[in-house]
């Protein structure tokens, strides 16, 4: 499988695999986000456009597009070719640089990096059908407030991901009592009563607790060991996707 990228400017925004790494989890003491497994394969599910330069955007309020002012630390020949200020009413556009293929049946979810936290402005999603689309689209995030925001240069603006959306559709969510299902009301009951008392030795300061930290089944792709039920087919707790090459 093949996600065909065709450059639609002579200097397109460098793209690399979604990174892990979030300062905001790096200040944590002992670094504690990376323990929540869901977040960090998240932040790696996926690639990551770059701005090519650092730049403060500001909006005073305004509906209009001059209301936003976009500020480059240095000059740079295609800065307003990628970030702009098309849609007014406090929208920041930023324009790919690439125009995506997808294999059939597969689209393009576009949004701001996951877990990357901005102060005064919010990435805005959607979904592209670029399994047949002959035009790119662009990155768009939302001033929350009036004031200033900063992108530093090979911060992510945009970030890309697959789906095979097309048979969404035929999915039919149904609500079960967990009794319907036995074996997974007793590897639920397993679960909860290992959690419960993990948190209750955590809370007393238990020697042999307080090192182990967390409990780690899901991150192992585990089942506690008074659940007798083979290991979880495919679990992954490391994502690693492959950099773009030229064809």
């Amino acid at each position: 499988m093949e996600l065909q990228c065709f450059p639609v400017t002579e200097r397109p925004p460098e793209l690399v695999p979604g990174r892990p790494q979030r300062a905001w989890m790096d200040r944590f003491a002992a670094r504690h986000p990376y323990r929540c497994l869901p977040l960090a394969m998240a932040n790696s599910s996926g690639w990551e456009l770059l701005s090519p330069v650092g730049f403060t955007a500001e909006w005073n309020g305004g509906t209009h597009q001059q209301d936003i002012t976009l500020r480059p630390d240095n000059p740079h020949p295609d800065f307003h070719k990628i970030a702009q200020t098309h849609f007014s009413h406090g929208v920041l556009t930023f324009h790919a640089g690439y125009l995506f293929r997808t294999p059939p049946g597969w689209s393009m979810w576009v949004m701001g990096p996951p877990n990357h936290v901005k102060d005064g402005i919010q990435p805005l999603a959607g979904v592209v059908e670029t399994d047949w689309l002959p035009f790119p689209f662009t990155m768009n995030w939302i001033f929350t407030r009036p004031g200033k925001v900063r992108f530093e240069k090979g911060e992510p603006f945009c970030f890309i991901t697959l789906l095979q959306d097309h048979t969404l559709h035929e999915i039919q969510p149904v609500i079960r009592r967990m009794d319907s299902d036995p074996e997974l009301r007793h590897q639920y009951d397993v679960w909860e009563k290992h959690r419960s008392e993990f948190n209750q030795k955590i809370f007393r300061n238990d020697p042999e607790a307080t090192k182990e930290a967390w409990q780690r089944y899901y991150f192992k792709g585990e089942f506690p060991e008074e659940v007798d039920a083979p290991a979880p087919e495919g679990h992954v707790n490391k994502r690693r996707l492959k950099a773009p090459k030229f064809g």
